[in-house]
């Protein structure tokens, strides 16, 4: 019999975070690099990312990246649309199109099947992986491995790290064979997220103790919702997403605006309520939802930089992120606290990650196997 996944390897998975950009950034870049002819790359104008879960939660957290970095139309899309309700090509010429397919395992039935579809569409596809030789590398066109040695059983945040990483490599290699980047500005951007492997540790380290306070703290909530706009998005929903797969809280990400029009009537009243807030577009509108929740009742946990939590003094408690990063590259930084966090308030209820509908452990509600 398997043993259960335990909820301390997501600190295990943190703490691998920054080491992990050191060792393997340069090695998909090189990847990225020879992957496709800057000549059919210079003609690409859209550009489909395609993924389940955690692929699609990365997704959403890259669409700026390939907008403003590459100058193309960029549509995160879960791979059930794109495969059931999708006219390929019907608005958009095949040959201008590229589609990545995002899979960590290599082997998600939907997301292999969106990158068939694709290709017979006449679009060029291309695998953002971590398994060579599997269903997904075999049905593209060109593949992108971003395996990661030493892994073991666990909810995705290494391999979310990874695919974060091998995409925006990609958004600024497509930005470079396009012209809208010269060779020393896409350097930089390549320099720039090497650099951040300092933050990543930085932060890991500070969110630490807060973290396991904070779970202290909600542990009585049934619901938390997490909220953040543009890449801030993406990284609400994996946010979500960590504390159900890890401690079996239920958890919504949700876009600030739409959490105004809708969720802000939701009970309980002191709903603990994340709101990622970095640097960027929409900065001033996440401070004003910090207040709107915090008038509310709500038990607010702001998210944002160490330097500016000045910005979100309403807020009920505050995770702060070390370091400076472009918004196109902030999901890097701004999911640091979710690991930790789901971890501890697994911890606290007495819960195994992936254990709901499985027998209580001791007669403990919630407990693992």
């Amino acid at each position: 019999m398997t043993d259960p996944v335990r909820p301390e390897v997501m600190l295990r998975q943190a703490e691998a975070l920054a080491d992990d950009i050191r060792a393997h950034a340069g090695a998909f870049d090189e990847q990225v690099c020879s992957l496709l002819p800057a000549e059919l790359l210079a003609k690409t104008e859209s550009v489909d990312i395609v993924g389940d879960g955690d692929s699609y939660h990365a997704a959403r957290a890259v669409e700026m990246a390939f907008e403003s970095l590459a100058g193309v139309d960029c549509r995160p899309v879960s791979a059930l649309p794109f495969t059931h309700y999708e006219r390929p090509g019907a608005s958009r010429p095949p040959h201008a199109r590229l589609t990545i397919a995002v899979s960590a395992s290599g082997r998600t039935p939907l997301v292999v099947r969106s990158a068939e579809q694709a290709r017979r569409a006449g679009a060029t596809v291309v695998a953002l992986t971590g398994t060579p030789d599997s269903p997904l590398t075999r049905s593209a066109d060109a593949a992108v491995l971003v395996g990661l040695p030493g892994q073991e059983p666990s909810p995705g945040v290494r391999t979310y790290q990874a695919g974060l990483l091998g995409a925006l490599l990609i958004a600024v290699r497509l930005g470079q064979a396009r012209g809208r980047l010269d060779r020393d500005r896409a350097d930089t951007l390549r320099g720039e997220l090497v650099q951040l492997a300092g933050a990543v540790e930085e932060t890991v380290r500070t969110v630490g103790g807060p973290c396991r306070e904070l779970a202290e703290r909600i542990a009585d909530a049934p619901v938390l919702t997490v909220l953040g706009s543009g890449p801030s998005h993406g990284t609400a929903l994996y946010s979500a997403a960590k504390v159900i797969e890890t401690s079996g809280v239920f958890a919504a990400g949700q876009d600030l605006e739409e959490w105004c029009h809708v969720e802000r009537f939701a009970c309980p009243t002191d709903m603990p309520t994340f709101v990622v807030a970095p640097p960027g577009h929409s900065s001033t509108h996440a401070h004003q939802v910090i207040r709107r929740a915090a008038a509310l009742g709500r038990r607010v946990v702001a998210i944002a930089p160490a330097d500016d939590l000045q910005g979100a003094r309403e807020a009920w408690a505050a995770l702060p992120v070390r370091g400076q990063v472009r918004e196109e590259f902030s999901p890097l930084l701004y999911h640091l606290y979710a690991a930790p966090l789901a971890c501890h308030l697994a911890q606290r209820l007495e819960r195994m990650p992936f254990a709901a509908g499985r027998p209580p452990h001791d007669g403990r509600q919630g407990a693992g196997p």
